[in-house]
């Protein structure tokens, strides 16, 4: 795992805590809402972690006119057969990227949606199973609304985390372009794999053996039930935010080589696991308070077991 996190970062840079929450999502078992301007690597990254995998990689663009069967594929009529053949869609890979996912309409993104929760996908009728891993990472655009359709709140809470990109430092941009390479699809080298997917299934069975003492489970409740406490709040954080909370901790705590959690896990995985759960109040957005501020309020507000 420190071997996959490094040669993400040296390809990514200038994101080292949100390549460490990614590995931790996947490692949790849930996926991840990327939201970032356009010219950060949010494509770049979510390739090279399917090539340090060696993980079936798709790439889904979304757009305002494409159907639910873009994304699952349907059935076609074969004339040797006499019968209908299913064509897998691009669903149907172990790391999916969802390009701009709030593009597309609502009926493309409840398919989506039966995907991420259930790990399968309806087509005609029948149910498929996804392949196991299955990962989903979506990515969005803060800044441009027009020809966009908001991610219903139904939606965002079936993503674990949703990491912002920023800008990075003016070392690290001047780094991205000291080591950029002209891209050529005829010439790009690929990476090698430094963990196959039946590590990354033994590193998830070894996430949720992770110890949670009864006091941290006591702490993780007490965070969540304060995010529907407070006035500045019309939606807090549901008993799935508890859980996801709970697990992305695990996570973080293996990637630190241990084997069980502590309230620093939980306070690290807390802000991108509720910022997308939690929905202020207009008087609240109208003074400029934020979800990550709001998180952190409670993560102040909390006592921290010893």
């Amino acid at each position: 795992m420190e071997r996959l996190i490094a040669q993400l970062d040296k390809t990514i840079i200038g994101q080292q805590e949100n390549v460490r929450l990614l590995v931790a999502a996947w490692l949790a078992g849930g996926h991840v809402l990327l939201e970032g301007v356009p010219g950060l690597g949010k494509t770049r990254l979510v390739r090279t972690l399917a090539e340090l995998t060696d993980a079936a990689y798709r790439r889904i663009q979304f757009t305002p006119d494409m159907l639910p069967s873009d994304i699952t594929g349907n059935v076609v009529w074969n004339a040797h057969t006499g019968g209908f053949d299913l064509v897998q869609g691009p669903v149907f890979a172990n790391l999916v990227l969802a390009d701009e996912i709030n593009r597309t309409g609502p009926k493309t993104q409840a398919a989506m949606l039966e995907a991420m929760e259930e790990h399968q996908a309806s087509i005609h009728g029948k149910t498929h199973l996804l392949p196991d891993p299955f990962f989903v990472v979506a990515t969005q655009n803060p800044v441009e609304y027009e020809g966009t359709y908001p991610l219903p709140e139904a939606q965002l809470d079936r993503f674990l985390f949703k990491l912002v990109l920023d800008y990075p430092g003016e070392e690290e941009e001047t780094a991205v372009l000291r080591g950029h390479v002209p891209f050529s699809p005829h010439k790009q080298p690929l990476m090698e794999a430094v963990l196959s997917l039946e590590d990354i299934r033994r590193k998830r069975r070894e996430a949720a053996e992770v110890t949670v003492e009864e006091k941290v489970l006591v702490y993780i409740t007490r965070l969540i039930r304060k995010t529907r406490e407070l006035p500045s709040v019309v939606l807090g954080a549901s008993p799935r935010a508890g859980i996801a909370v709970m697990m992305a901790s695990k996570a973080w705590a293996l990637l630190d080589n241990r084997n069980y959690v502590t309230p620093d896990d939980v306070k690290m995985v807390a802000r991108p696991a509720l910022r997308h759960r939690i929905l202020l109040s207009p008087q609240a957005e109208l003074e400029g308070m934020s979800s990550d501020q709001l998180v952190r309020e409670v993560l102040a507000s909390v006592p921290v077991p010893r």
